[in-house]
């Protein structure tokens, strides 16, 4: 952790600690509950600014399917209270407790907080819905933040269409606390589904895994989830080795049993098929949305590479890495491995090959710092993205090389 660690519990304070950090030209480094700390690159700031304390549910309309929320609000809150009403956040998004070693929401661990929905937001990170309900930054309809020069804006509102001029809401999510310090956020919510079934098919190969799941994505029963889990997993009933591919259906009871039957009797040459019904499945795709299968030791650094689905197996075979999980169809490659240059180069190499991107999603600090987290931008991307930080935050004091070295 960076130094002194500021939380203040209004935002006007939290605007006149950064003011004054930008007149002294200090950097800072932000975050909610510091879940997230091991994301990306470190921050080097001799002090710490928490969105912590700016915590609690501001505005909750079940009807229209609005919630906003401060930035510091705890996600086992936000979840409780829309689960009263039957709805829940749309695109999953997963807290990754168990990679970065932090305790999992509502987890009764002294010291450690869960994690907020500032952070969410400011990380953009989706869970397996993200092929059928879109990402994080889809269901943001507006925010409040504070530039780097310490002024207070909002972006969007509460309405489904309030964007005119630059969408500095969808801007900020997914900045990772980059170019301004979110205090509140508002969502667009959607009805929970009644049940959960999945259907898993033990297959040969990764690649016959990625057909069968573009199999089910592509059949008419609404599946919101596909993920292809590693080689003798083990789900449902005893199967052969081999890796499992998973067929999520969410929706109310009957709709679910009648549509989980007719998708088993479409799949059943692609191979040995089972199903998975109500909280046993809810629990597996929990795990998928936490990475857990993966398996990633404590010692192990973490990748994820994002690629055409089609090409998911080949950047697992690439890498040459023991442990693999394929999420949103084989599109999302979970990789863990050896935490060294040589083995991040590897996997840098295998997502250029494909066409996709990657992110260093868990490392040692001393190769977070030495290595590209992210790849580089294309040149007028970058100098967009330069202007817009030049605006936001003139003196560049807001979680600086937190994406890429010298930013």
């Amino acid at each position: 952790m960076n130094g002194e660690v500021l939380a203040p519990a209004r935002e006007e304070d939290l605007a006149a600690a950064i003011a004054a950090a930008h007149a002294a030209g200090e950097p800072l480094a932000i975050e909610g509950n510091g879940t997230k700390r091991a994301l990306l690159r470190p921050v080097q700031a001799a002090r710490t600014l928490s969105t912590r304390a700016l915590s609690g549910i501001t505005l909750y309309h079940p009807q229209e399917l609005i919630l906003s929320a401060r930035a510091g609000t705890p996600l086992p809150e936000i979840e409780a209270a829309l689960a009263e009403r039957g709805q829940h956040l749309i695109a999953e998004p997963p807290t990754l407790a168990a990679l970065f070693g932090v305790a999992p929401p509502g987890a009764p661990t002294p010291g450690i907080r869960p994690p907020t929905l500032g952070g969410l937001v400011a990380t953009n990170l989706s869970g397996p819905r993200r092929i059928t309900g879109g990402a994080m930054r889809d269901h943001v309809m507006g925010i409040r933040a504070v530039t780097g020069t310490g002024e207070v804006f909002r972006s969007g509102g509460r309405v489904l269409k309030n964007v005119t001029g630059l969408d500095l809401a969808k801007l900020l999510t997914g900045a990772h606390g980059t170019l301004g310090v979110i205090t509140e956020v508002t969502l667009k919510v959607l009805p929970a589904p009644a049940a959960s079934g999945t259907l898993a098919l033990r297959v040969a190969s990764l690649e016959a895994g990625v057909r069968a799941l573009s199999a089910g994505l592509g059949s008419s029963y609404g599946v919101s989830g596909a993920a292809l889990l590693p080689q003798g997993t083990q789900v449902g009933a005893e199967g052969r080795p081999g890796p499992l591919a998973l067929l999520r259906i969410e929706d109310f009871s009957e709709s679910v049993a009648y549509r989980l039957g007719r998708l088993r009797e479409d799949l059943a040459a692609l191979g040995e098929v089972s199903v998975v019904e109500q909280e046993e499945s809810r629990a597996l795709w929990a795990a998928v949305r936490e990475a857990a299968p993966l398996g990633a030791a404590d010692e192990e650094a973490v990748w994820r590479v994002s690629v055409q689905p089609t090409a998911g197996p080949g950047v697992v075979a690439a890498a040459g890495l023991g442990k693999a999980l394929l999420d949103w169809g084989g599109g999302l490659v979970w990789l863990a491995g050896p935490a060294t240059p040589e083995t991040h180069a590897k996997v840098v190499a295998a997502a250029a090959a494909a066409g996709g991107s990657f992110t260093l999603f868990r490392a040692p600090e001393p190769l977070r710092a030495a290595v590209a987290v992210l790849p580089e931008e294309p040149a007028a991307l970058a100098a967009i993205g330069a202007r817009v930080k030049t605006v936001l935050d003139p003196k560049g004091i807001l979680n600086p090389g937190r994406m890429r070295a010298g930013s």
